[in-house]
């Protein structure tokens, strides 16, 4: 019996290291959430702009001003940044699927444009991926880190990751949709009866998507010609898209609740997100 008292111990030793590791990689992750987020408040840019009147938007293009009317109250202030709390499952396979589920914690600022994602990937019960996806003060950061501590990438800096992270922050104006309206930093150049393209400028960084808007003139996907993607620690210019659905109103606009963002392979899509939003705590401007 003398070896099973031993093995007993073994366990107990390894699983208080592995509780040791989680809690301490859990406190480190935390600090350098709190670091990113310190940093886009850094950079927040004070904008005094009027309240939603639709009035204001003959200039855009037909199914953009359709989409403002859908998604938007008169009157309605615009939004300065928001919290989202999502959960869903996370495609970690590169060639063959492997969903695994999330949650995750967003915030988000509308100037300067950007935002801190923070996500919990849980690989095995008892293994999490913390993921931190951001864009802040025009520069990208892609760090996913097994309990937070041991890092299987790390992507910062300018050019085509923040190129990519300044895409994901206007396809996901969806959630911030006074963001999109004119004088927020955003450009509209029609295409046709159903799609229109946002340009957003942020200080050296110029993207364009393709939104496309649904029968109920909401946004029902956002579509991207080249979006960086991760394939063996390189990246990919690779077409990307995301849809967006379940609107529901909250604070006066039209949100959706559920989304699916997928890479566009040769062989078809992949996607890799799906999430729900589980709470939305808006900020206005004043």
């Amino acid at each position: 019996m003398v070896w099973v008292k031993g093995a007993l111990f073994l366990l107990a030793g390894l699983a208080a290291v592995w509780a040791g590791l989680a809690t301490y990689g859990s406190w480190r992750w935390q600090q350098r959430t709190n670091g990113l987020i310190a940093d886009l408040v850094a950079a927040r840019m004070a904008r005094t702009l009027p309240s939603f009147d639709p009035a204001a938007l003959d200039d855009l293009p037909p199914p953009v001003q359709r989409f403002f009317r859908a998604a938007l109250t008169p009157g309605q202030r615009p939004v300065s940044g928001v919290n989202l709390v999502h959960t869903g499952t996370f495609n970690m396979g590169e060639t063959t699927d492997n969903w695994k589920p999330f949650t995750s914690r967003q915030e988000v600022q509308i100037a300067r444009p950007g935002f801190v994602w923070d996500g919990t990937i849980r690989m095995a019960p008892g293994l999490p991926v913390r993921v931190h996806d951001a864009y802040v003060a025009g520069q990208g950061v892609l760090v996913p880190a097994i309990f937070g501590l041991i890092k299987l990438t790390e992507l910062r800096g300018g050019g085509a990751i923040a190129e990519g992270e300044a895409m994901r922050w206007l396809a996901e104006a969806a959630w911030y949709p006074t963001a999109l309206l004119p004088g927020q930093g955003v450009t509209w150049t029609a295409i046709d009866d159903h799609s229109a393209l946002a340009t957003l400028t942020d200080g050296d960084i110029s993207i364009t998507l393709t939104f496309r808007f649904g029968p109920d003139d909401l946004i029902a996907s956002v579509w991207a010609e080249a979006r960086e993607r991760t394939v063996s620690g390189q990246l990919v210019p690779t077409p990307w898209e995301g849809r967006w659905s379940d609107y529901q109103r909250v604070e006066g606009m039209m949100v959706p609740m559920t989304g699916e963002v997928a890479w566009m392979l040769p062989e078809g899509a992949k996607p890799y997100w799906r999430g729900t939003i589980m709470a939305l705590d808006y900020r206005f401007a004043d």
